[in-house]
């Protein structure tokens, strides 16, 4: 379909950009496929288990658990037993919402359940900002597509079945 390119927060959001950056240029994220991509919301992406496009297990998967990677302060962190990282909320510099283009590390809600799932916004989703009080969403933003903004949206429009593409869309490479 096409290439994007993002930026990450890197000084922001140290550890979520670190681990990014690892899985990003170790492969993990090459020949995966977007498993939930929802029109006016999101594109979401990031699931071990998604290299095969029909796997009931997709949006289930992560890292290898206790596997390790440096963050961009140059700090080791260990992924815990379930591949989640540690979570980058709480400090005012942040506050980073949920704007269109940006990209938001995924979890289940659970402390330090992020790992390799992120979505990119196709909407302002502030509901899903951590400091919101809207919900009880804690989703940190830790970076933004600059280029190719219009090939996300169209990803975000293809048909679907239980917001799983009908079509694979698969991605390619992802290196940083």
């Amino acid at each position: 379909m096409g290439t994007f390119e993002a930026e990450l927060y890197t000084e922001i959001m140290p550890i979520t950009c670190g681990n990014f950056i690892d899985l990003a240029n170790s492969g993990f994220y090459d020949g995966v496929h977007f498993h939930r991509v929802i029109p006016n919301f999101m594109c979401q992406f990031g699931c071990p288990h998604a290299k095969d496009a029909n796997s009931r297990r997709s949006g289930t998967g992560g890292p290898d658990p206790g596997t390790t990677f440096k963050s961009c302060d140059g700090t080791m962190y260990k992924r815990t037993h379930d591949g989640g990282i540690p979570d980058e909320i709480g400090k005012e510099e942040q506050k980073l919402t949920n704007a269109v283009g940006t990209l938001s590390m995924a979890n289940t809600g659970q402390p330090q359940s992020g790992g390799s799932q992120f979505f990119i916004n196709t909407n302002h989703n502030s509901f899903l900002d951590w400091f919101d009080r809207q919900s009880e969403s804690a989703h940190p933003v830790f970076g933004k597509v600059n280029k190719g903004l219009d090939l996300v949206e169209r990803i975000s429009k293809v048909r679907t079945r239980n917001d799983n593409p009908l079509e694979p869309v698969k991605m390619i490479s992802v290196r940083v």
